[in-house]
């Protein structure tokens, strides 16, 4: 039965992760939060927020090897299972692909993470101070990148207007090209929709801020119980268990993307999980109780995570082709290692 209650709890903060994402972006655009702000923050929020509950839940139950084994588990899974079974199934062609900067960030949050947790033994009240702080850097870079992609989106689309010869003053067009790339922002975030009437917003608000606790509670749990009763702790339990069931929204986004053949996407997803997963979850959840470093996690599980990182830089930097037998390497140390841990 708490392997039933696991999945329920899990089920229960997919949906209310989801439902949360769709109400607060379109309560933001409706009350005019531009829409690059929404993207950086309410939607990167909103889609950890089963993993940020689960983290805290797990501190305040006096279970904090769950929350470090989730998120650490969840960020190698990312890699070698999220980026894996797209790779398996139809490849990721990354030649073109330009996330270099956004993978030398990641690099950096896991060496502060793994330095943190090297020095400290544990996530206390400033590990949390300077993972968040990290946190900001990351966030306002991204801001200071998104907002030149914006800056060249209207320029493109105000020399579109000045060549179909529209018949406007040059700050009027100005204008109207500012509005289009806005637009066109608004129409890639996720869960945006500006017909949805205000009680739909409201349900899908509520839904998330109900269910998203109720879930946390219900895992952590199960969780709790199911290591008590297999002998094993509740970090090996976070990291397998918890892990990759927090991972299957990332997985299904990526293989969705491998589909499209959208492998920015994909890389892009990933990347940016795993840099909120150790610098906003584990920070924000360590402001709530200290988070204890077993000695395995640093010998083992810590080095796992960024030797993870590591496989991925040629398909970053020299824009290797991820095929099936990449995806049959990463899946394999993937089992290899859970067996590992399941071993101990």
């Amino acid at each position: 039965m708490e392997f039933f209650y696991a999945a329920l709890g899990l089920v229960i903060l997919l949906f209310a992760g989801d439902s949360l994402v769709r109400g607060a972006v379109n309560v933001s655009l409706r009350l005019g939060v531009p829409a690059l702000i929404v993207s950086l923050t309410i939607v990167a929020f909103g889609t950890s927020a089963p993993e940020l509950l689960i983290s805290v839940q797990a501190v305040l139950d006096h279970a904090p090897g769950l929350a470090l084994g989730n998120v650490v588990g969840s960020n190698t899974a990312n890699i070698l299972l999220v980026l894996g079974v797209p790779a398996l199934m139809t490849g990721l062609a990354t030649r073109g692909v330009d996330t270099r900067r956004n993978y030398i960030a990641m690099l950096a949050a896991t060496a502060l993470f793994m330095l943190l947790a090297a020095n400290a033994r544990h996530f206390g009240f400033w590990e949390g101070i300077t993972l968040l702080a990290g946190l900001g850097l990351m966030l306002s870079s991204a801001f200071q990148e998104a907002l030149a992609h914006r800056r060249k989106m209207a320029a493109e689309r105000l020399a579109e207007l000045e060549a179909a010869g529209a018949a406007l003053d040059p700050e009027s067009l100005a204008a109207e090209a500012e509005l289009d790339a806005e637009s066109e922002e608004k129409g890639e975030i996720e869960g945006a929709d500006p017909d949805m009437p205000w009680p739909k917003v409201i349900l899908f608000l509520a839904l998330g801020l109900i269910g998203l606790p109720l879930g946390a509670s219900i895992l952590v749990d199960a969780a709790t119980t199911i290591a008590r009763t297999y002998g094993v702790s509740e970090t090996v339990i976070g990291l397998t268990l918890v892990a990759v069931g927090t991972s299957l929204p990332e997985l299904a986004t990526t293989v969705m993307a491998a589909i499209r053949r959208q492998a920015d996407v994909a890389l892009g997803n990933v990347i940016g999980s795993n840099m909120f997963n150790l610098l906003a979850i584990i920070g924000l959840a360590a402001l709530v109780g200290p988070i204890p470093v077993e000695p395995t996690m640093l010998k083992l599980d810590l080095w796992v995570m960024f030797l993870a990182s590591l496989l991925i830089a040629p398909f970053v930097f020299r824009g290797w082709h991820m095929g099936r037998t990449w995806g049959i390497v990463f899946i394999a140390l993937y089992v290899v290692y859970i067996g590992v841990l399941l071993g101990k």
